[in-house]
């Protein structure tokens, strides 16, 4: 079959790789419909990771099912699916708690498995023409329509991680009906967060970013775009709230954010939020902030560390929460939202490839190119 391979930093190519197959009973093989390139992938494209060379990039992954193993009970060929980025064996203690992202059993010595991902155990991506899934009756999420079916395709593929994820930070905030809440990136996990907030009646969303196209679609979403370009963003925030500031703040760039010069500043967006959020408010943080980045320009983020004002964050009484979306705590609900047309995440999709323009894909959006907001690869 074809797939995406990662050769090296910003080095990827669709090659010819062994077939996906059934290796264990409880598997399937799902035929990709549509997988997307996630701001995750960048990190492992830019050469941030230790991903091996040889891997199958993808972990936004929908389709059709081909293959049942003989010991999958729920599933049949034909089934159409969306699989959570988190693979998780269902029967462990995290997963009995409903914490998914941290399965004990799929990645022996890390809390916590992934397809297509570095350091999230052995598993190939579904940017390729198919995928095995383990544990399958547990992760896949069965979606309307038959396998010829494409209605709401662009909607059901954020349900793999993004959609999800976006809402995974408006929790961990705590975030309540009528409170405010600033997000911080107005890429694809930024704008979910932000329909999010909205969906859970916010009363005011504010969203940060530089970047006019991703600002276009947060307004679309909703919030009020504060362009940190143009000024200080939580002086912004701190002057369009009368000095009040959010009740809530949500992280959703991760550890390679940039200043406006370009610099890198991996605490710069959590700097913003522990300025803006209130006094005993919440923050979400959703983006990825690795162990340790030994390729990176700043010393302490190579240690897996960083720079954090802790004296403040503590004087205000605010509480964080950290870590991967357990999709399946939230997929089948939002799946639910966009069935009954009270939710369109796919209205973020700036481009529809083909799997031989993955690489393609890969370049524009690394680039941060104008009016690339989120790459859907259809195999």
């Amino acid at each position: 079959m074809k797939a995406l391979v990662y050769n090296g930093p910003r080095d990827v190519t669709v090659t010819e790789v062994p077939d996906a197959r059934i290796e264990a009973p409880t598997d399937v093989v799902v035929r990709i419909t549509s997988t997307n390139i996630c701001g995750s992938d960048l990190h492992m494209y830019e050469g941030r990771t230790d991903v091996e060379q040889g891997k199958t990039l993808g972990h936004e992954n929908m389709g059709v099912v081909e293959e049942v193993g003989s010991g999958v009970t729920r599933l049949r060929k034909g089934d159409r699916v969306s699989l959570p980025f988190n693979i998780a064996c269902g029967h462990c203690r995290n997963c009995n708690r409903g914490k998914t992202a941290f399965c004990l059993e799929v990645n022996p010595g890390m809390a916590g498995g992934a397809f297509g991902y570095a350091d999230m155990g052995p598993y190939q991506g579904g940017q390729a023409e198919y995928l095995r899934v383990p544990f399958a009756d547990f992760n896949a999420l069965r979606l309307p329509g038959g396998a010829d079916s494409r209605e709401h395709e662009l909607d059901y593929t954020m349900l793999s991680d993004i959609f999800p994820t976006g809402w995974h930070g408006t929790r961990l905030s705590g975030l309540e009906p009528g409170e405010s809440v600033t997000i911080m990136g107005a890429g694809p996990v930024g704008l979910m967060a932000a329909l999010s907030a909205r969906i859970q009646g916010a009363d005011q969303v504010y969203v940060v970013d530089q970047h006019p196209d991703r600002l276009r679609l947060a307004e679309q979403a909703g919030a009020t775009a504060v362009d940190f370009s143009k000024g200080d963003p939580a002086e912004q925030i701190m002057e369009a709230t009368k000095g009040v500031g959010t009740d809530r703040g949500v992280e959703a760039v991760g550890w390679q954010a940039h200043d406006h010069s370009g610099e890198e500043h991996p605490a710069g967006t959590l700097d913003t939020l522990v300025e803006v959020v209130r006094a005993t408010g919440g923050i979400g943080v959703v983006g990825v902030f690795p162990p340790q980045d030994p390729n990176g320009p700043d010393p302490l983020m190579q240690e897996g560390r960083m720079a954090f004002p802790f004296g403040q964050f503590f004087t205000k009484g605010l509480t964080m929460g950290t870590g991967q979306a357990d999709v399946k705590r939230y997929n089948r609900q939002l799946r639910d939202l966009i069935t009954q047309g009270k939710a369109s995440p796919g209205f973020i999709v700036s481009h529809e490839l083909d799997l031989a323009q993955a690489a393609e894909g890969y370049q524009h959006f690394d680039a941060r190119e104008q009016g690339w907001t989120k790459v859907v690869l259809h195999p």
